[in-house]
């Protein structure tokens, strides 16, 4: 009797980490953008927006308009970032952003 409770509660727990990430709320973050960057083929002009990723997709808005779309993923970084801030190459392409108080940063893939 007992191992078939175990067994079913660790059905469950399964079950539960394989449906909790599909209910993770999106990350919706405001972002400044001090000068024209690249976010994948889109150029964007300096200004503020809003960040919204969904799992592994950054949508950038300006109010409801998006601006630009790019695909990404979250990596783990050894310090927290002091502040929210985007991080573009020597062409201007972002590479990822850095959120404040957050050691994940989300990196782009394109």
């Amino acid at each position: 009797m007992k191992s078939n409770t175990l067994v079913r509660s660790i059905a469950l727990a399964a079950a539960l980490a394989i449906t909790v990430p599909l209910f993770a709320k999106p990350v919706a973050k405001a972002l400044a953008v001090p000068h024209a960057v690249k976010f994948g083929n889109v150029d964007v002009k300096a200004g503020d927006y809003r960040a919204m990723i969904d799992d592994n997709h950054l949508t950038l808005l300006n109010g409801k308009k998006v601006i630009a779309e790019s695909a990404g993923r979250w990596e783990e970084r050894s310090q927290k970032s002091p502040y929210t801030v985007i991080v573009s190459n020597e062409a201007g392409r972002v590479t990822e952003l850095r959120f404040e108080g957050k050691a994940q940063v989300f990196v782009l893939s394109e």
